[in-house]
């Protein structure tokens, strides 16, 4: 799937509008995490030094309407930062007042629209509203992986009426995760966790065409291991996937792939950061226990396939990372990944931030910025973001 990017395109004088991912976490109006924000800056500081004016958006949340509170001033006011240039905030994104100040824009200049999600047509993918974002340019970018699963008007209907190209990141990310479904270098490791089995399937089956070994760890884990005829306490399960599990497990067999399920569990009565804790057979969780994290025999187990493997893909944590206590398997899988020879992609937020809560992020080759625009792309998917912009 090759598309053409800003290196084919001219933009010396041009409105060059760009889609970016610039959904960060908020605490109080102060950003929390500025990777998104970081993550653009190779896509519009490049345009830029080509002479454009850009007009950026994004989304910010999920507003029913405006929301003071989901307002992109924060946003520009960072961005200003790291450009190292005015970034202006403009009061919406479509009208005469917007119109007036990007149609007066020279190049260098820097706006930023207001959240887009303030206008229900933008979900819907409204013609009109994606025929009054494009008035607004002369080309059309798509740096925003992150929302490329989402048919919306800034990310797919916008293109209908402006050349449609892909910035670095956009690229950047289709040519890993592209690799790792079509050549990855083998042999390719497979480690999923996260809740729930249901949001992986089609990952899974996907995967199983290449990947030689998968491990499978997280909440999801536990249907797995009681699909596979184990006791798991009070456990999360889902009830009505117990039979997808199997189907899964046996299709693996069929195709030689080797599913690694944990052999050890750490688990509590509460799941609380001063609660108890016991290590106990991953088969046979005592009644009323739960599991919130794999054992030390699970992460030796795991580790193994993780040193030896040519390409390893990661998306969803070993458990409740979130509560120091219950860290520590994810935290082992991340410097296991980190220090292994082999290329590493890590897709989904909550992994991305372990990694890099952990101090591993420099060490993998590559995070992706898409949690579900990651797991639809590995499950083979068209994305209608990428599918709008035009083929090399």
């Amino acid at each position: 799937m090759r598309k053409k990017t800003i290196r084919d395109i001219d933009v010396a004088g041009r409105r060059v509008f760009v889609r970016v991912d610039f959904n960060v976490p908020l605490d109080r109006g102060r950003i929390t995490d500025d990777r998104r924000i970081v993550a653009a800056l190779p896509t519009l500081t490049y345009l830029l030094d080509r002479g454009a004016a850009l007009i950026l958006a994004s989304h910010l949340g999920r507003p029913k309407g405006p929301d003071p509170a989901l307002r992109m001033d924060p946003i520009a006011a960072r961005l200003g930062e790291l450009l190292g240039r005015p970034v202006r905030k403009l009061p919406d994104c479509i009208g005469p007042e917007v119109a007036a100040v990007v149609h007066a824009m020279r190049p260098g200049d820097v706006v930023l629209l207001e959240n887009v999600r303030f206008h229900p047509e933008e979900e819907a993918n409204d013609p009109a509203f994606a025929r009054a974002l494009a008035a607004l340019a002369d080309v059309y970018v798509n740096d925003a992986f992150g929302t490329a699963h989402r048919a919306h008007a800034s990310t797919a209907g916008i293109a209908a009426f402006l050349p449609a190209v892909a910035g670095l990141l956009m690229e950047r990310e289709l040519e890993v995760l592209g690799k790792v479904l079509d050549r990855p270098t083998p042999p390719l490791v497979v480690i999923l966790g996260g809740k729930k089995v249901g949001d992986k399937i089609g990952v899974i089956r996907n995967l199983l065409r290449s990947a030689q070994t998968m491990l499978i760890g997280g909440g999801m884990c536990y249907t797995f291991l009681r699909a596979a005829g184990g006791r798991i306490g009070s456990s999360l399960c889902e009830e009505d996937k117990l039979g997808l599990a199997r189907d899964l497990m046996d299709e693996a067999r069929r195709r030689g792939a080797e599913v690694l399920l944990p052999v050890d569990i750490l688990a509590v009565q509460r799941v609380v950061a001063d609660a108890p804790v016991q290590t106990v057979d991953a088969r046979a969780i005592p009644d009323g226990w739960i599991g919130v994290d794999i054992g030390p025999r699970t992460v030796a187990a795991f580790g193994t396939p993780v040193a030896g493997a040519g390409t390893v893909v990661w998306n969803g944590p070993m458990g409740v990372f979130e509560i120091p206590p219950f860290a520590g398997g994810t935290r082992a899988i991340a410097r296991a990944v980190a220090e292994s020879r082999a290329e590493s992609v890590v897709g989904g937020g909550d992994t991305a931030a372990a990694v890099e809560q952990f101090g591993y992020a420099e060490k993998i080759t590559h995070i992706s910025t898409g949690g579900g625009a990651s797991l639809e792309f590995m499950e083979g998917k068209t994305l209608p973001g990428v599918a709008v912009l035009q083929d090399v």
